[in-house]
């Protein structure tokens, strides 16, 4: 049901209420004696509160004061009094993960996670037991390992692999998903010796005998990933029924998902049996030659508000971590080593151009300061093409409907380029909470100067540019409360050390960009980040105030409930109805 844009309000929000027009029928739910933050307000840092919301049909249709929404109230309509329920419980807008890979995250949860391995010998322990309880020659996959956490911070090899595998052919994904370890049985089986060249974009690391070590780089990892088994249709489903029921239990309620086209299957199936419990947006690979890409965006309903397809997401480069994100000079901890692009500049400009002027949104994954570059000058050339414009300064008269094009992490930005992304109205697509693990060594990668300029949520907003936050699930935890602390404080966890604490942005700032900017960035601010008459009904309930809480404290925020759609698809055990 749409409900008109119209809004009428009777008195202050103190004692009065804003519904609707009309207010209909009576309403499905409503929450009285509440705190509910509406959204209004959080990006100038003065938040609203209602005490009362009514629910009908999956939208919002009254806020206001709890006598005056209960007049919405009929003989069906189930009452939730909230104060009476738990004391300390507020109501906020369910989070918009803005940049998630759900089917990743699933199958890890079906393979060998190696998150909480702490050394190589943790690690090596991990793939033994698991290896002793696989079938014979079943393909041991998974990962997550993260080689900067251990003592050495040496990158493990196919020989140590070797002998905790029992024969199993291995495929191990470091936790940015831009390196990966295969043990000698997997490289066999992808026909991988000391001869054999990498693709495009990608590398394959060789020991001083001039044999591959089992470390894949990049699209290098695809000449094992080939040759993997494909799970079921099942698993897929199962994988993304654990991932989908992560990111509710943390209080997110739409996700922005790069995950393979069987996974957007999967998802279409729990949809039609009334079981997808979030809401999607799945991404179309942007190399994906353009009529199958057209093909894609057409298999499913644009206007699905549960489920559709969104950008088409590219990789510029690769990760700090793995240094292969592409930099303008040299790692500072690897000279000689600037990254893989993943593109030639006219490639790029080409494919983009093609694929804009085909009414897609693009969206670009760019870590280094070059892969950057490339994103917003192929962005440029697109958008000039869009408007049959010739000067880059004349899209500033389009600024309201140019087609919020995307980069997707941008960590490390020539601050003389952050008004480019201004200029041609590109989104900064960030993940906060990635800082609390790579300001263990970002700065030992870029060298003080470059590290001033990373992960800059701050000059973005300064220079006008909206953000849209995410987790990159799962390479970080899809808990938005780490985002947000790590968005106020840039402190790690322990509150022990800081990351250029001057770019740090308010709590507002933050909550803002976790709801409203990430709903903009898919187009769906109209119906999603607040909790106003005709915004769906996407809302959580948490154990303490996110908006003035002790920073610290977000860290051990419990997700009470999660409602999309004005139905409940999540419950802590210990929340009392």
């Amino acid at each position: 049901m749409r409900f008109s844009a119209l809004l009428v309000t009777a008195g202050l929000m103190g004692g009065g209420i804003t519904f609707a027009q009309p207010p209909g029928a009576p309403a499905d739910l409503i929450l009285t004696h509440a705190v509910i933050y509406t959204g209004q307000g959080f990006a100038q840092d003065k938040p609203q509160t209602v005490e009362a919301m009514a629910v009908r049909n999956g939208k919002i249709v009254a806020i206001g004061a709890t006598q005056q929404v209960m007049k919405l109230a009929g003989p069906k309509t189930r009452i939730r009094d909230v104060a009476t329920a738990r004391t300390g419980v507020y109501v906020f807008p369910g989070f918009d993960d803005a940049h998630v890979h759900l089917g990743e995250a699933g199958s890890l949860k079906l393979t060998l996670d190696l998150t909480d391995t702490r050394s190589l010998s943790q690690m090596m322990e991990a793939v033994e037991r698991f290896a002793r309880n696989a079938p014979p020659g079943h393909w041991i996959t998974g990962g997550r390992w993260d080689q900067t956490l251990w003592p050495d911070k040496a990158l493990p090899t196919r020989n140590e692999l070797d002998n905790v595998t029992a024969g199993h052919p291995a495929f191990l994904v470091r936790v940015d998903g831009h390196i990966a370890l295969a043990n000698t049985a997997a490289l066999e089986a992808a026909g991988i010796t000391g001869k054999t060249l990498p693709p495009e974009g990608g590398a394959i690391d060789h020991d001083r005998h001039g044999q591959p070590t089992g470390i894949l780089r990049e699209s290098a990892q695809e000449l094992v990933e080939k040759v993997i088994p494909a799970p079921t249709p099942a698993e897929r489903k199962r994988a993304l029924e654990l991932a989908i029921a992560d990111a509710v239990a943390h209080g997110v309620t739409s996700v922005q998902d790069f995950s393979d086209w069987q996974i957007f299957l999967a998802a279409e199936e729990l949809e039609k049996a009334g079981q997808l419990d979030v809401r999607m947006t799945e991404w179309i690979p942007f190399l994906e030659p353009l009529a199958e890409e057209k093909q894609m965006r057409a298999s499913h309903p644009g206007d699905d508000p549960m489920l559709h397809t969104g950008m088409l997401k590219g990789f510029m480069d690769g990760s700090l971590g793995s240094r292969t994100a592409a930099l303008k000079a040299p790692y500072s901890d690897d000279p000689g080593n600037t990254g893989l692009p993943q593109y030639t500049q006219p490639q790029l400009n080409r494919m983009a151009v093609e694929r804009q002027l085909a009414g897609f949104q693009l969206g670009f994954h760019a870590i280094g300061d070059e892969a950057v570059s490339m994103a917003l000058d192929a962005i440029e050339e697109a958008e000039l093409r869009l408007y049959h414009l010739k000067d880059p300064r004349q899209l500033k008269y389009r600024r309201d409907s140019l087609p919020r094009n995307r980069i997707e992490h941008a960590q490390v930005v020539d601050p003389a380029e952050i008004a480019r992304f201004r200029e041609l109205g590109v989104l900064a697509s960030m993940q906060p909470c990635q800082l609390l693990t790579d300001m263990n060594w970002a700065e030992a990668r870029l060298g003080p100067t470059r590290a001033a300029s990373s992960y800059t949520w701050k000059a973005f907003l300064q220079a006008g540019v909206r953000l849209a936050f995410g987790t990159d699930y799962p390479v970080e935890p899809i808990s938005p409360y780490r985002g947000l602390y790590a968005a106020v404080t840039r402190k790690n966890e322990a509150g022990t050390r800081s990351y250029f604490p001057e770019q740090k942005i308010s709590r507002g700032q933050a909550l803002a960009a976790y709801t409203q900017g990430s709903a903009y960035a898919e187009f769906a601010e109209k119906t999603k980040g607040k909790l106003q008459p005709g915004y769906d009904a996407d809302f959580i309930l948490v154990d303490r105030d996110l908006y003035r809480a002790p920073a610290a404290s977000l860290l051990t925020t419990r997700t009470l409930e999660t409602y999309v759609a004005g139905r409940q698809v999540y419950m802590a055990d210990m929340h009392l109805q």
